[in-house]
């Protein structure tokens, strides 16, 4: 009867103290971070446009996470084949190996990417005067890359990601408009722009606050 007592004992010592580490080494739920982020436009001379934005993530355990995230880039781009700003919408999962005081992840975020002036309208104002009214265009984007996050304390976390944002963008009808020396008058003829999907290099840099 002892000897029972004291098995059982140490049976309940071993799953209590086995508890107790696993708590330990659990991760906080929930993050919220500020970041900071580089993007390569598609222009005609290869541009980088700096941005800022935010970040929050939901922690499954110790090696997925669910995360959503945007960001705004407020330089205005002219020369751009999709000129404007640019605002980034993304959310996904993000799965690899945490250490102690560090990890390292791939992500994959799907989502969108808008185009303040992406795209534009022809609109007649007279027989000979056409005016140009530029629009936004919103189009598929994918994020996919490796992170790198360390972990000064239990409640902080720096992080900094590089990757290949894929944006894709859909066929388009736009309009243009030339001189017809017949009628000696401006035209408006339709214009197909062919899908594309381009490749831009993207780095983001954080720090959270985990809880």
């Amino acid at each position: 009867m002892t000897r029972t007592r004291v098995f059982t004992a140490m049976i309940v010592m071993f799953l209590m103290h086995s508890q107790a580490l696993a708590q330990s080494q659990d991760v906080p739920k929930f993050e919220i971070a500020a970041e900071f982020t580089t993007l390569e436009r598609d222009d005609f001379r290869g541009r980088t446009e700096p941005g800022f934005g935010g970040r929050f993530t939901f922690n499954f355990n110790r090696v997925f996470a669910l995360e959503t995230a945007g960001y705004f880039f407020p330089k205005r781009c002219s020369d751009c084949r999709e000129p404007g700003r640019v605002t980034q919408v993304l959310g996904g999962v993000k799965a690899g190996k945490r250490f102690e005081n560090w990890g390292i992840f791939a992500k994959a975020r799907p989502g969108v990417a808008s185009f303040s002036e992406g795209d534009f309208d022809v609109v007649p104002q007279g027989p000979n005067f056409f005016e140009l009214r530029r629009k936004r265009v919103t189009s598929f984007a994918m994020d996919i890359g490796g992170v790198l996050e360390f972990y000064p304390s239990k409640r902080i976390v720096t992080r900094f990601d590089a990757g290949d944002t894929i944006i894709h963008f859909r066929r388009r009808t736009a309009e243009f408009e030339i001189f017809d020396p017949v009628t000696g008058s401006l035209q408006i003829v339709p214009f197909i722009s062919p899908a594309r999907t381009t490749h831009n290099f993207q780095f983001m840099a954080s720090v959270g606050f985990r809880f």
